[in-house]
């Protein structure tokens, strides 16, 4: 029953988060977060944050973490924009960006928030296919189109995209908005926020829930030329003009300057995602080429549900989705080096193969 519902979200399908399981407890590979705990740094900030000034509104503009942030791209601060994790500055970029009447490209297969964030809006959209093997056919977004929406790396499957490509998308479309959703990107793709000071077109959006460890804290921005963030403070401020509360900023900033934690614990997951895919293609399992913090794969001849459920029974959670042309394959998160080595035992029984 929906009784006073807005005609506009009678018939949205909102986006399913993954499971957060609640009492049992389950080794989480489904949501993509970091196995390690944050930066001591950033602990150390929260704490001191925590005080009497909590009776006060956080600084709007959050100027001394967009400083930071400037400063570790390499770019002005009038050129960042920060929010409540890459999900909220995300939409707030659909709404800046795009307009109804004007379609908006993305493949067919990825992050599956974006159908969601043009619905909502009133956003008309079009899926363009990945080839085959889940590369991007670039030529098929170049032009006609209201602007560009990519995930780099792709979410479910991990490939990258050149910044080759991503230029050509630019240079493709160089009336609209490209889109560079770089959620995963510290895991091994190239990111494009060294492409910002060239194209007035381009925003790339990054959160800090994966690489450094802060999903509890929701804290994600954009890079963009200052024409663009402008558009951005425009509807945030519209809509929400304290986005980032004070521990957020505070907690958020300690972690962008504690570049040695960051680097380290980014090379943990790089590590165990290596040795991961490795163990479960001589099992037998295709796996897809990743530079995220997960892995898709899919075992020949079992459907991917079968291997969802077998692993929850067995205290794992993996993400799946009942979709065309992926139905077969799994989203694993990368967790520690002991994680791993029990889902690929738990793989293992249930395909009847041998986990080394």
């Amino acid at each position: 029953m929906k009784e006073f519902w807005s005609a506009r979200i009678r018939d949205m399908v909102p986006y399913v988060p993954g499971e957060q399981p609640r009492g049992k407890k389950l080794i989480k590979l489904n949501t993509n977060e970091n196995p390690y705990p944050p930066s001591r740094a950033v602990l150390e900030a929260l704490r001191q944050a925590a005080d009497g000034d909590l009776r006060l509104y956080p600084d709007p503009e959050s100027t001394s973490l967009r400083q930071a942030l400037a400063a570790f791209h390499d770019l002005r601060p009038e050129q960042v924009f920060v929010g409540n994790g890459s999900d909220e500055v995300l939409a707030l970029c659909f709404q800046a960006f795009f307009t109804p009447g004007r379609p908006v490209v993305f493949p067919d297969i990825t992050y599956s928030f974006y159908p969601v964030y043009c619905a909502l809006y009133g956003q008309d959209y079009r899926e363009i296919p990945l080839d085959g093997d889940f590369t991007l056919p670039v030529e098929k977004f170049l032009g006609g189109n209201g602007g560009v929406v990519l995930a780099n790396p792709n979410a479910p499957t991990g490939r990258a995209v050149s910044l080759q490509d991503i230029r050509a998308l630019l240079e493709g479309n160089p009336e609209v908005v490209v889109l560079v959703d770089e959620a995963y990107v510290d895991f091994g793709a190239a990111s494009a926020a060294e492409l910002v000071g060239q194209y007035p077109n381009l925003v790339v959006t990054r959160t800090m829930s994966k690489s450094r460890s802060l999903a509890g804290l929701r804290v994600g921005y954009a890079l963009a030329d200052g024409n663009l963030i402008a558009a951005l403070n425009c509807v945030k401020n519209s809509f929400n003009s304290y986005p980032l509360d004070r521990l957020a900023q505070a907690g958020a900033e300690a972690s962008v300057r504690d570049r040695a934690w960051f680097e380290d614990t980014v090379a943990k997951v790089i590590h165990t995602r290596e040795w991961t895919a490795d163990r479960l293609e001589r099992m037998g399992f295709q796996v897809c080429d990743s530079s995220a913090n997960f892995l898709f794969v899919r075992y020949p001849g079992v459907a991917g549900r079968t291997l969802m459920d077998g692993l929850r029974q067995r205290g794992i959670l993996v993400r799946w989705w009942d979709r065309p042309r992926i139905a077969d394959w799994l989203r694993i998160s990368i967790g520690t080096d002991a994680d791993m080595e029990a889902l690929c035992a738990a793989l293992a029984e249930l395909t009847g193969t041998a986990a080394n």
